[in-house]
Formats: C-alpha cells, sequence, structure tokens
C-alpha cells in the first residue's frame, strides 16, 4: 500500500520537509491503517495532536479515519488569524 502525505504550513517547517510516500508492506495492510496510525509512523511523534486538521483525498476527516492504497493525506496545523 502507498500513501502520499503532505504537510502544510508550520508542520512543513517543524517536520522540515513538504512531504511523504509512505509504502506499507503487503504483511502489514491486511491490517487497516488509520490516519492517526499514519501521523506517528511518518513523524516519529508519539501521539495525534488534538487541534490538528487532517484531509484525505481533499475532503476533511477524523484521525480514525481508515486509509486505501493510494490516497493522499494532507495534516494542516490550526488555522489561526483575523
Amino acid at each position: 500500500m502507498s500513501i502520499k502525505v503532505l504537510y502544510f504550513a508550520s508542520l512543513r517547517e517543524e517536520i522540515g520537509r513538504g512531504g511523504d510516500v509512505v509504502d506499507i508492506s503487503t504483511d502489514q495492510s491486511s491490517h487497516s491503517l488509520s490516519v492517526e496510525q499514519l501521523w506517528v509512523n511518518s513523524t516519529g511523534q508519539t501521539h495525534f495532536p488534538d487541534n490538528l486538521l487532517v484531509a484525505v483525498n481533499q475532503e476533511y476527516t477524523n484521525p480514525q479515519a481508515l486509509l486505501n492504497d493510494g490516497d493522499e493525506v494532507a495534516f494542516f496545523p490550526p488555522v489561526t488569524g483575523g
């Protein structure tokens, strides 16, 4: 399973890259992978931040959403300003 991951705004600076392509082996892909698990695996962080926004295939979703081969996942920091 291959998933494209994009990081935006301050996340890009914090993580040090704009994106990744995450390949999950066939053995592992028999188990469902959630957005939250992808975040932990792709960033090395230990938990999913409460205020993080996420979109799968350009539609906002929640961290428990399950991913499929070929999905594009985008992570956004909280929006601020006026």
